[in-house]
């Protein structure tokens, strides 16, 4: 794997990365991009999970506006991928739209199909974990970063893009989990210990990448269920993706003719 050479946007550069071997049976995924015209400089990058989120987006999005890239489930696969098409892309984007579906935790303002925008990403289970709960490290030990502030101008035209729309949203801090909480307990104490009203499984290492690369971040997700004790059959998956990929499509719609 070749040195990560600082581009002219990146402000803090990043360490170089290797690995002692691949695994065959879980190989570093091929990088799905996507776009309606060569991208140009007031393009964003837009960033979902899985082609289940990504598909209703591309349908409803007009031509040229913006790069996809559908990054793989879980934080470690969405900060490589991401990291990957930075550096071989030549593409100074305007930012970095990233949404998909989320889990609303009890006990907030968010239902069920409520679209929420993201003030602040927190890793939610890295630390010390016992039980349903998860304790950061010794600050006097070990000091690495778990919270980041989005940008504050995307949000802002966002709030007015979705209010000039009529669109009802909620906003709002979101945790990252690499694995998605399965009790109402679980869910609870993360709810508490961020302040959040919702979860999701890539939202913290989009914000890190974009942080050392300097890119504005924007992350908007559609609730697909609550956070209680798990039961899919009360999920609304598939609705969420599609409303979720529209109302973003519309949202990069507005934002590049603002720019």
């Amino acid at each position: 794997m070749p040195s990560m050479a600082p581009r002219k946007w990146l402000l803090t550069p990043l360490t170089s990365l290797s690995w002692t071997k691949r695994i065959a049976l879980n190989p570093v995924p091929e990088i799905s991009l996507s776009m309606g015209a060569p991208a140009q400089e007031s393009m964003y990058l837009v960033v979902a999970a899985t082609e289940m989120e990504m598909q209703p987006l591309r349908a409803a999005l007009g031509e040229g506006l913006a790069v996809c890239l559908v990054t793989g489930l879980g934080p470690l696969e969405t900060a490589l991928t991401l990291t990957r098409s930075l550096e071989q892309g030549e593409a100074d984007f305007a930012g970095v739209v990233n949404f998909g579906v989320a889990g609303a935790y009890l006990g907030t303002v968010v239902h069920l199909l409520d679209i929420c925008l993201a003030v602040t990403e927190n890793l939610g289970d890295l630390g010390i974990c016992a039980g349903n709960e998860t304790r950061a490290f010794p600050l006097d030990r070990l000091s690495v970063p778990i919270s980041w502030v989005l940008d504050q101008t995307l949000l802002s035209r966002a709030r007015a893009i979705l209010a000039a729309h009529g669109v009802a949203f909620k906003e709002g801090n979101f945790v990252t989990v690499s694995g998605v909480s399965g009790t109402e307990e679980r869910g609870v104490f993360l709810r508490d210990r961020f302040a959040a009203i919702c979860e999701n499984m890539e939202g913290a290492a989009v914000a890190r990448v974009c942080a050392a690369y300097g890119l504005p971040l924007l992350e908007i997700r559609c609730v697909s269920n609550l956070v209680e004790d798990r039961d899919p059959g009360l999920w609304r998956l598939a609705e969420a993706c599609h409303l979720g990929g529209v109302k973003v499509a519309a949202m990069i719609n507005e934002l590049s003719k603002a720019d």
